[in-house]
Parts: C-alpha cells; sequence; structure tokens
C-alpha cells in the first residue's frame, strides 16, 4: 500500500502498489517514491526526466552565485631585493583584487633560519604596502623553513568608475575603514 500524489499535488488516496503503476502508465508519467519512512510510504507521479533537469539547473544556478576563494601563495627569501619585493606585491594586489586570499611566505634556506627578524621585516614591507586593500587574518607563523602570514581582501573601500571615493556616511567615516594593525 501506497500514499499517491498527482502532478498538481492533489492527494489520489492510499492504494495498493499495482494500482499505482497502472495510473503512472495511464498518465503516461513515472511512480517516484518520495518517502519511504513515512507509513505508508508516499510516491509522486510526475515525470522523472524533467524533474532531473529541473534539479540539475537549479544546481547549476546555485553554483553560479557561490562566490569562491582561492588561498594563493607568494613566496619570497630573507634576502629578495627591494625592486622584487615591489614586482611581487603588486602581484599580491592583484590577486587580493580577484578576492583571493594570499599567504605570503619567507623561505628560509641553510644558516638563514638563524635569522627570522629579516623575514620578518620582508612581511612588514609587505604588509604596509598592501595594507589599504588587505587585512591581516593570520599573524606571521613559523611552518619548518617557512614564515608565513595571510592575507585576505576586502578593507579597502571601493572606487567608483570615475576614480572618485563614493560620498561618507551622515555619521562621518566608519571606524571600520581604518586599516587594522598589523600584527607585525
Amino acid at each position: 500500500m501506497v500514499r499517491v500524489i498527482s502532478e498538481e499535488n492533489e492527494q489520489l488516496g492510499v492504494m495498493s502498489l499495482r494500482d499505482a503503476l497502472n495510473l503512472a502508465q495511464q498518465r503516461e508519467t513515472d511512480l517516484v517514491e518520495v518517502a519511504p519512512n513515512a507509513e505508508p510510504p508516499v510516491c509522486r507521479l510526475l515525470d522523472y526526466g524533467k524533474f532531473k533537469y529541473a534539479q540539475t539547473k537549479k544546481e547549476k544556478e546555485s553554483r553560479k552565485t557561490q562566490k569562491s576563494t582561492d588561498l594563493r601563495e607568494v613566496r619570497f627569501r630573507p634576502t629578495t631585493g627591494a625592486h622584487d619585493i615591489e614586482a611581487k606585491t603588486r602581484t599580491i594586489q592583484k590577486l587580493l583584487g580577484e578576492g583571493n586570499k594570499v599567504k605570503v611566505s619567507v623561505v628560509f634556506r641553510g644558516r638563514a633560519i638563524t635569522h627570522p627578524e629579516l623575514g620578518v621585516g620582508v612581511l612588514k614591507k609587505v604588509a604596509e604596502s598592501v595594507q589599504e586593500q588587505a587585512k591581516l587574518e593570520r599573524a606571521p607563523s613559523m611552518e619548518g623553513r617557512m614564515l608565513s602570514i595571510i592575507l585576505s581582501p576586502g578593507l579597502a573601500t571601493p572606487a567608483r568608475r570615475d576614480g572618485t571615493a563614493p560620498p561618507a556616511t551622515k555619521d562621518g567615516p566608519e571606524e571600520s575603514q581604518q586599516p587594522a594593525q598589523s600584527g607585525l
């Protein structure tokens, strides 16, 4: 015995499985069990192909609206030159502009590990140069021979297309627009 529901969400009542299958065949639809744990089990008359198609369309649409953020990594050495730091900082700014989180790492090789303050200096320079675009998500931490921080986008106020800043609110500038402490 199963409870049958039509395509228009009308309850057709409780009937035997054989009668429900015959009814589905007469209406040229499929009999789909929607609540197997109910007493009696609930079945629905519908076109299963259309149902699956609609489900996949809904899933695709929901994936379009989801925003995925990737964690990208930019590596430095403690002895990286000033010009190279500026060039890689531009890359970091581009990645943050795309909405990605950026892991900035300083890789130590050999005896350089005995001077972690050099790595902290490099990370400090980078964090200060991108502080308008990013906030520090994770403070410097050692992971083996790498000292790293994680920067996430979203501290800067969005500029208009004509290059002007958006108007301030009645109360003046908000506290959240102030640059966060770098923690370095």
